[in-house]
């Protein structure tokens, strides 16, 4: 990296390009541009596709945002699918902006632009470049260093995250396809979370509201949606898995929840 601190710039020495949802491209520094809401920008840049292609580029629909995010590999797809559940992320966006500067005196400006960007329940803002441990060489950690330190001038976070786990990412990959709105069905889902008030096995639980074919994709949905929660990384989803209701959820079940559990299973 040419020492601990080569990358460090003045804050004018940032400048921040993005393509806004009309396919317009604007830029300026980044002390200007970043007010703007790039979870609703375009792509700052397209993703190749070529004979012999290693990675494997796609879109997502995601439930947060009701629209469609890309990504560039299975990685990339695995953090997509992890945001995408997160209760407190109301917003993706792939590719969202260019970052260039300056190292030292040199002339020409380095330039990156980072995976994702990230709008949290609370208006704060995080900035994720998806890269495994064992392929970043010294110029993309020198990269990541300027990002980060990008990021922390204007107040957004910033994470660079490696290969998601395989249970974790296994788990995701089965409930994101119960993640559209229209698998939840009432009464069923409160009749699940009072069945769930106390811990038991996933299985069990879902037959205790009603026919199993017809409860699992609801209970899906609500671990999907962290209404529900088990351990997704400890362990393969199963029959025997402990599901229980989540925290902050019970405290909002009214006392007629069980009313509606015994309504379904009658």
């Amino acid at each position: 990296m040419g020492g601990e601190r080569g990358w460090l710039m003045a804050e004018e020495d940032f400048w921040l390009e993005y393509v806004d949802a009309c396919g317009e491209p604007h830029g300026g520094p980044l002390e200007v541009m970043w007010p703007t809401r790039f979870e609703a920008a375009g792509q700052v840049r397209g993703f190749p596709s070529y004979r012999g292609q290693r990675n494997f580029p796609g879109w997502y629909w995601a439930a947060t945002g009701g629209d469609l995010v890309g990504y560039e590999s299975w990685v990339e797809l695995g953090h997509l699918m992890r945001l995408d559940a997160e209760p407190d992320v109301v917003a993706v966006a792939s590719q969202p902006f260019r970052l260039s500067w300056r190292y030292g005196d040199r002339a020409r400006r380095t330039r990156h632009t980072p995976d994702y960007f990230v709008r949290r329940r609370d208006g704060t803002a995080v900035v994720l470049d998806v890269r495994p441990d064992d392929r970043i060489e010294p110029d993309d950690a020198a990269k990541f260093a300027a990002t980060a330190a990008a990021c922390a001038r204007v107040g957004w976070g910033f994470e660079r995250v490696g290969i998601l786990d395989p249970v974790l990412a296994a788990n995701l990959r089965w409930l994101s396809g119960y993640r559209h709105p229209r698998v939840r069905r009432e009464p069923v889902a409160d009749a699940l979370q009072a069945v769930f008030a106390e811990p038991q096995g996933l299985l069990a639980g879902a037959r205790e509201v009603g026919d199993p074919i017809a409860t699992l994709p609801v209970l899906f949905h609500l671990l999907w949606r962290r209404v529900l929660a088990a351990d997704l990384g400890g362990e393969l989803l199963a029959g025997a898995t402990r599901v229980h209701l989540v925290p902050a959820v019970a405290k909002e079940v009214g006392g007629d929840a069980g009313a509606s559990a015994a309504a379904v299973a009658g």
